[in-house]
């Protein structure tokens, strides 16, 4: 075995993949991944002909259902793009779609059915992070290959995920850097309102951390959390507007699910508009906004890595392709579906994974997993994204949208291009040291220093 190391170390930086083109032991002790090659199943190798099975992941009943069911529809919409240009490798891409019912323990055991029983080569799914971290376990354990397509708080790099959603300094950091300018309003109050789940407690932690390297105050930093499917604002939003007397403030919205809808009634039955109090979304968009009257919501702003509103031929192209699928399925409520930041990483995501599995020229999780590091496809967004070889994260753009009055967004900033995301935020002093690099020699996902630090470390052990 020590040999099979020293020589599995020597090809990979002699061979024309290259060591920074993947890991060379996928376990490490010092993170959170624990996945074992050993332990791989049957999707880890699916045989040479055939359908190529890939897993969809999304809850389409409960209270997630009003954001995941769009990611389910154009995650099958992008397979049928694939599958009418050939498939990948001459073979067609066959979708298992499971609903785990915005249950976070049924997440587990659905994911574990993908990989155990259909023998998936990959799975796109997950939308809140207590859902992703319910499942991760079962990757690492069984060496599966997860696509997860929302933003989310960071403090993780799994050997065994591709983030294809925002990292915090990709979405919340620039968010409220926007704010705090002149052109964002100047806040010098902040109201952190959210889900009382893992996302936004991290996020907040993080901004609380980046509010006080800028001079913000404890006293003028106001924190608050709703359970799942909370629909009574009246209070919180009333607490909202005493906290906002004297000192310009805003809102960091971290509110999940179909809370969102009673949160904005409330805010427009209590005359909060955007020039007095602005609100900055996290987790709401154009998907989100077609349940609700948006007209006293202009204004209200939301930071993504993509708006349907973007004009590049690309956008064009996509709000298209998925207009037209639309129609031709019969979806529900037709010509008023939108498209949305998580359905382009969805897209993203799969394409990439497309790419990966012909360049890999097989379907096989270890060889997929190396060939993902550097993938680049051009996003609707307009941009040339990157696959991070080092820390499973996309590179992406970000925008910031003002709600208007027809549900879409107008943009009022963006960044000068793609910003690489931040695995562990230099923020939290416990997370700053600390490095995602899965290639040579790091090997991690979670570490201080690199598994391997000198040459010929393999022939030692």
């Amino acid at each position: 075995m020590k040999k099979l190391m020293f020589l599995v170390a020597t090809w990979c930086q002699l061979s024309a993949v290259g060591c920074d083109r993947g890991a060379v032991k996928p376990s490490d002790g010092a993170s959170p991944t624990q996945a074992s090659s050993a332990n791989a199943p049957a999707s880890s190798g699916q045989t040479s002909s055939g359908p190529i099975k890939v897993g969809i992941l999304h809850s389409l009943s409960g209270t997630m259902a009003i954001s995941e069911t769009s990611l389910k529809d154009v995650a099958l919409m992008t397979i049928d793009e694939l599958n009418a240009r050939g498939g990948v490798l001459g073979r067609k891409i066959e979708p298992v779609v499971v609903d785990p019912a915005s249950n976070w323990p049924l997440f587990a055991e659905k994911a574990r059915e993908l990989l155990e029983k259909d023998k998936v080569a990959a799975v796109f799914g997950c939308w809140t992070s207590v859902s992703r971290k319910s499942v991760l376990p079962v990757f690492e354990e069984l060496d599966g290959l997860l696509f997860y397509p929302v933003q989310y708080e960071g403090e993780e790099s799994s050997y065994d995920v591709f983030y294809t959603g925002a990292a915090p300094n990709q979405q919340a950091i620039p968010a409220v850097e926007y704010l705090m300018s002149d052109k964002g309003g100047a806040a010098k109050r902040f109201v952190l309102l959210g889900t009382d789940y893992v996302y936004p407690r991290t996020t907040n932690k993080i901004l609380r951390y980046f509010l006080h390297s800028k001079g913000v105050s404890d006293d003028d930093i106001q924190e608050e959390y709703t359970p799942f499917g909370y629909s009574d604002y009246q209070t919180i939003v009333a607490n909202i507007k005493k906290f906002a007397a004297g000192k310009r403030t805003a809102v960091i919205s971290t509110i999940n699910g179909d809370s969102n809808v009673p949160f904005y009634k409330e805010l427009a039955n209590q005359g909060i508009e955007a020039q007095d109090i602005p609100v900055m979304a996290f987790s709401v968009g154009e998907e989100e906004l077609r349940g609700i009257d948006t007209k006293p919501l202009v204004g209200h702003l939301a930071a993504w890595n993509y708006f349907m509103s973007i004009d590049t031929p690309e956008n064009e192209a996509f709000v298209a392709e998925w207009r037209a699928y639309v129609k031709a399925h019969h979806l529900p409520d037709g010509d008023k579906r939108v498209t949305n930041d998580p359905m382009e990483a969805t897209y993203i995501g799969i394409h990439m994974w497309a790419q990966a599995v012909a360049q890999a020229g097989t379907a096989n999780v270890d060889a997929v997993r190396q060939a993902l590091g550097y993938q680049v496809f051009r996003s609707p967004s307009g941009y040339d994204i990157t696959m991070d070889a080092k820390n499973h994260h996309l590179h992406k753009p970000v925008f910031i949208g003002e709600v208007q009055a027809n549900g879409q967004f107008q943009i009022v900033w963006k960044s000068d291009g793609p910003i690489r995301a931040q695995a562990w935020s230099p923020y939290i002093p416990e997370s700053a040291k600390k490095v995602a690099d899965w290639t040579y020699p790091w090997v991690c996902g979670n570490c201080t220093e690199p598994k391997y630090p000198a040459s010929g470390a393999l022939a030692r052990q």
